[in-house]
């Protein structure tokens, strides 16, 4: 009866035209041009209306002092997707570089509950693997490793609904092999390949797998996705 009734109050809202705000923050592996957000958009239809504020080599911390967090919150969304970690990593110098198991912690746990506040519903992402292999195939374990566990300890302490899309991309990697995935990596100005970044494959398949994780999440609007 309770899943009827989500179900109905959905297609409600669409007759209405009523738009489903979901805004996305993070760095330059969520927005359009070299991240999985542009996929994740393609995944939906209306009423579903996707925001992409994530900007290239922010970190948790400098996401917000550069103001960058306040427009997340002035758009009013029914959810935010929130990832960081690629730029918090140590070498990233004192104005992007966090401490996983503090400063990190202490600002994502900040996002999740002004989020909460403002009556949006915060979703945790955990960050992308860097498609970097060992001799064996599989995905080299890197800094990056520190802070998905900490998004992953945040998500179950304060009860926030979490994307693995760490687990889940490395999992990609790693079926595909070296080769195959070479296909999900962009390609750098002196024609290298990025892999970090994402093509066009790879943004629709990474943004297509975010998209089937957020409405096993969020069933309610399955009726609203183009999968």
């Amino acid at each position: 009866m309770a899943k009827l009734l989500a179900l109905l109050l959905t297609f409600g809202l669409a007759l209405a035209q009523k738009p489903i705000k979901i805004v996305l923050v993070g760095d330059s592996t969520v927005n359009d041009e070299g991240g999985w957000g542009e996929g994740f958009r393609a995944s939906f239809g209306p009423p579903l209306e996707v925001i992409n504020l994530a900007k290239n080599g922010r970190s948790s911390k400098s996401f917000r002092d550069e103001g960058l967090w306040a427009p997340a919150l002035a758009a009013k969304p029914d959810f935010i997707l929130i990832q960081f970690g690629h730029n918090d990593e140590p070498g990233k110098g004192p104005d992007r570089e966090t401490d996983p198991a503090t400063t990190y912690r202490d600002n994502m746990m900040r996002y999740v509950d002004e989020a909460r506040s403002d009556g949006a519903t915060p979703i945790l992402v955990t960050s992308i693997v860097r498609r970097n292999f060992d001799a064996d195939g599989r995905i080299k374990r890197d800094h990056l490793v520190d802070y998905v566990a900490e998004v992953r300890k945040i998500a179950a302490g304060k009860n926030v609904p979490l994307i693995d899309l760490y687990a889940l991309t490395l999992a990609q990697s790693e079926t595909l092999g070296p080769e195959g995935s070479k296909a999900l990596g962009a390609t750098t100005k002196d024609g290298k390949l990025d892999t970090t970044h994402l093509s066009a494959t790879g943004r629709q398949e990474i943004g297509a797998i975010a998209a089937r994780e957020f409405v096993r999440l969020e069933p309610a609007l399955k009726p609203f996705s183009r999968q």
